[in-house]
């Protein structure tokens, strides 16, 4: 489990926009597009894809107090799930997120 902390913990770090998704996720999928729609650069891990998915989810859910994906992360900070980043999307905020990250492009 260490390891599975040490690789989240990692990915954060090393990426300004990180989405932990599911491929068969719906809620996961509007996430994603509603961050494509806006031209933004993430990550995007689909852990049931990853041979040590279930750990990685465990070690999220001890970080973030979340289980449930998608979980995305902006300058390694959670900002949560696709209801939590659809409400940032309408007023705005998500926008300026991004930006301070430097994950729009240009």
């Amino acid at each position: 489990m260490a390891d599975a902390s040490k690789k989240v913990t990692q990915i954060i770090n090393d990426n300004s926009v990180v989405v932990f998704s599911k491929s068969y996720c719906p809620y996961c999928r509007q996430t994603k597009q509603a961050l494509d729609a806006i031209g933004a650069e993430y990550k995007a891990l689909e852990l049931d894809n990853l041979s040590d998915g279930g750990a990685l989810q465990d070690a999220i859910e001890r970080l973030t107090g979340q289980r449930t994906v998608p979980n995305t992360f902006i300058n390694q900070k959670s900002i949560g799930g696709n209801s939590d980043l659809q409400g940032l999307l309408r007023s705005g905020e998500l926008k300026t997120l991004l930006a301070d990250a430097g994950a729009l492009a240009a």
